[in-house]
């Protein structure tokens, strides 16, 4: 009997030995909240205070998501013109008056229908501003 309560301490000890001497790769996340915090506490290894934990994910930038670049209110804008071919008079950087309808756009320039003229393709950055025919006190 005492031969077998001898045993069993032993092999808990062995088994004891061989989980403490294996170590755990994880892979660095750089997103807050994963998880593992729990994890590596346990073991008392790589243990980092909770006061330097929380600094850490408020001092990096790449765990939060970037701004829109665009708000899409100018492509809602164009689509609304473009499915009801409102007459636009389109005013250059020259000073320059385009009248016709949105055909098409993209991120670059749009494409403006005119009638009784050779249609355009119009960069957007040569556009000063654009508005809606009959608006503005203009026809």
């Amino acid at each position: 009997m005492k031969d077998a309560l001898d045993s069993i301490p032993a092999e808990q000890s062995a088994e004891q030995e061989s989980f403490a001497n294996r170590k755990l790769i994880r892979p660095t996340l750089n997103r807050a909240g994963t998880g593992n915090d729990h994890a590596h506490n346990n073991h008392g290894h790589n243990h980092v205070p909770p006061e330097r934990r929380d600094r850490d994910r408020s001092a990096s930038p790449a765990k939060k998501t970037a701004p829109l670049e665009q708000t899409n209110a100018e492509n809602f804008y164009y689509q609304k013109q473009m499915q009801t071919k409102t007459p636009m008079v389109v005013v250059l950087r020259d000073g320059e008056e385009v009248h016709g309808y949105i055909e098409w756009y993209d991120k670059h320039c749009i494409k403006l229908n005119r009638s009784g003229a050779a249609n355009l393709m119009i960069y957007k950055p040569a556009i000063k501003y654009m508005f809606k025919e009959g608006e503005n006190g203009r026809k």
